[in-house]
């Protein structure tokens, strides 16, 4: 219902210019010519005003409650929810130092995700409206989720079907998403074709005994032209100055990827 309201007054928005700008055109010039004048100009305004709807939508946090909806999901994917899962979940909401309005709303997303018939879809499309097409946005919550996702250390089939809907809408290709899973220290990418591999413990080493290769997503033949392509790229993607107005959680994930970045950089740089 809330989000319904939000779009029609959104549409009503969109028009409220142009309806505006025509009735100044006619009472100021009192002919059709006045009327077509004042529709174009409030169209320029209500295009003005759509342009800021975005930043309005994707409020800091407004992205808490659909990612713990669908970690929740993700979690019961496979028919029961782990320990090592519901550890993980409670562990980003305390490195994301949620409020405990915050916290208690994530909690009852997480139990909402779990239950037959969760909108998965609808959480889905929260997320990328909240990212509106920025991918160093959907990298980063990409990031916090895979904790949750590979707390058992593997990816079963059916948690990787909804984090390939999650990254079709957020625009993040698969090979692109192993190579995050490997940064982090959850997965490799093989041969030509990307494939989880499986880990018990799917460990997470510190940054300085992290392969440079896989921190920034390339093969050992990679020479120092596509190194260098690829840390500016992630140094693009990462770069904690470039997030704007974002929770700190969010800026202090993507100063830690930015240093491992740098680190494994330099390592090939020697």
């Amino acid at each position: 219902m809330v989000r319904g309201a939000s779009a029609g007054s959104a549409r009503k928005t969109l028009i409220v210019g142009k309806l505006i700008g025509a009735l100044l055109g006619l009472l100021l010039l009192r002919n059709p010519l006045g009327i077509f004048i004042g529709i174009v100009l409030g169209h320029f305004w209500d295009s003005s005003v759509a342009r800021m709807q975005p930043a309005i939508r994707g409020a800091p946090n407004a992205f808490i409650a659909p990612l713990f909806g669908l970690a929740g999901a993700i979690a019961k994917s496979d028919g029961r929810v782990s320990e090592p899962e519901i550890a993980a979940a409670e562990n980003l909401m305390a490195r994301m130092r949620l409020t405990p309005e915050q916290r208690a709303a994530a909690i009852a997303q997480f139990n909402a995700g779990k239950q037959p018939g969760f909108a998965t879809q609808l959480a889905i499309a929260e997320l990328k409206d909240w990212c509106h097409g920025r991918r160093d946005l959907a990298w980063l919550l990409l990031d916090l989720l895979l904790d949750i996702v590979y707390a058992e250390g593997s990816l079963a089939a059916d948690k990787f079907a909804i984090v390939r809907q999650l990254c079709a809408a957020l625009g993040i290709r698969e090979h692109e998403l192993a190579m995050l899973a490997a940064m982090k220290g959850y997965a490799a990418a093989t041969g030509g074709n990307y494939r989880y591999q499986q880990s018990r413990e799917a460990p997470r080493a510190p940054p300085a005994d992290k392969d440079p290769y896989a921190v920034l997503g390339l093969d050992r033949n990679a020479d120092e032209r596509a190194i260098k392509r690829a840390y500016r790229t992630l140094m693009s993607r990462y770069h904690p100055d470039k997030l704007g107005d974002v929770p700190e959680e969010l800026k202090r994930r993507a100063g830690e990827r930015a240093r491992e970045i740098n680190a494994a950089y330099e390592r090939l740089r020697v």
